[in-house]
């Protein structure tokens, strides 16, 4: 049996470092429809830093599987509601959960915080992606930034206790 666990991390440690220096490889990768040039990840890490992802104006999760590094997601605190970014599960740990356990430790922790929803943006290329937010009830909305990337834009209302979700199934 498969065991996820999340745990909060700053985005300078290595771990993290790692993990997100691998997700912003694959977004490049992606983007472009081609293998990542010298300095193009670096680039991409200056043009979006992770570095806000830490009390009090946001949140990083590191997933492991079994033990195993595989995955983080990221929160950012805005008023009443939080944004989720850099959700990333290693390809070895894809299609094991790994994505939705990553969604329910940002939930708790967002409704924690007292946000009342979460928003994200995110690319047209990421289908697996858009399917994943879709599956766990994240519902496309009108933009809510102009992103440089963001190209569709989705919100989940949040209970405000866990009584309440049990309740909406």
């Amino acid at each position: 049996m498969t065991t996820w666990t999340t745990t909060p991390t700053r985005p300078d440690s290595r771990d993290a470092a790692t993990l997100l220096y691998e997700y912003l490889a694959e977004m490049v990768r992606r983007w472009h429809r081609r293998p990542e040039r010298p300095g193009e990840v670096e680039a991409a890490l200056a043009e979006s830093p992770s570095d806000d992802l830490v009390p009090p104006t946001g949140l990083l999760l590191l997933a492991h599987r079994d033990g195993q590094l595989a995955g983080c997601a990221g929160l950012r605190w805005r008023p009443e509601w939080a944004e989720l970014t850099r959700v990333y599960v290693r390809p070895a740990h894809r299609g094991a959960g790994g994505g939705a356990a990553l969604l329910a430790a940002v939930e708790a922790a967002a409704r924690a915080a007292g946000a009342d929803r979460i928003r994200l943006d995110t690319r047209t290329d990421l289908v697996e992606a858009r399917a994943l937010y879709a599956r766990h009830g994240y519902t496309e909305i009108p933009a809510f930034n102009d992103g440089r990337y963001a190209q569709h834009w989705f919100e989940k209302r949040l209970p405000a206790r866990l009584d309440d979700a049990i309740a909406a199934r």
